[in-house]
């Protein structure tokens, strides 16, 4: 009976760990992007891999600027980087005049450039938490 009471008090130790996709696994231009938002002090740099559970698009890319100004800045650096090292345009650009959420449509990856009081309402990071998450060095 001892034994059979010391079995059922043992409680088996079961780690967690988060599915991550490595930086030096995305495309060139997934890297460019985010290396262009952060040139442009962009923070909280968040990269999510949707391969697996969207058809859409591949990659998003949620960055943060502290008002409009540097949120247009960060849109304006990426457009321009992607187009002059890569011949990479965007598809579609929306929410550029009010600046309070840019969306940069590349069709493989989807760039979102957020002041910080969007980012939090609209949260998307909790939206899309089944989705791998990309290593972003911190050197980026």
């Amino acid at each position: 009976m001892e034994a059979t009471q010391e079995k059922s008090l043992q409680h088996a130790t079961i780690e967690i760990t988060e599915a991550t996709t490595p930086f030096a696994d995305l495309d060139d231009e997934v890297k460019l992007a985010i290396a262009s938002a952060s040139d442009k002090k962009a923070f909280d740099i968040t990269a999510i891999d949707l391969r697996e559970i969207a058809s859409f698009t591949e990659f998003f890319i949620i960055a943060s600027g502290a008002n409009q100004r540097q949120v247009q800045a960060i849109s304006d650096e990426i457009n321009e980087q992607l187009k002059k090292q890569l011949n990479s345009r965007v598809i579609r650009i929306e929410g550029y005049n009010s600046g309070e959420w840019i969306l940069l449509d590349y069709g493989d990856f989807i760039v979102h450039i957020f002041e910080q009081k969007a980012r939090e309402f609209y949260d998307l990071e909790r939206l899309w938490r089944d989705a791998k998450r990309v290593e972003i060095p911190k050197e980026v």
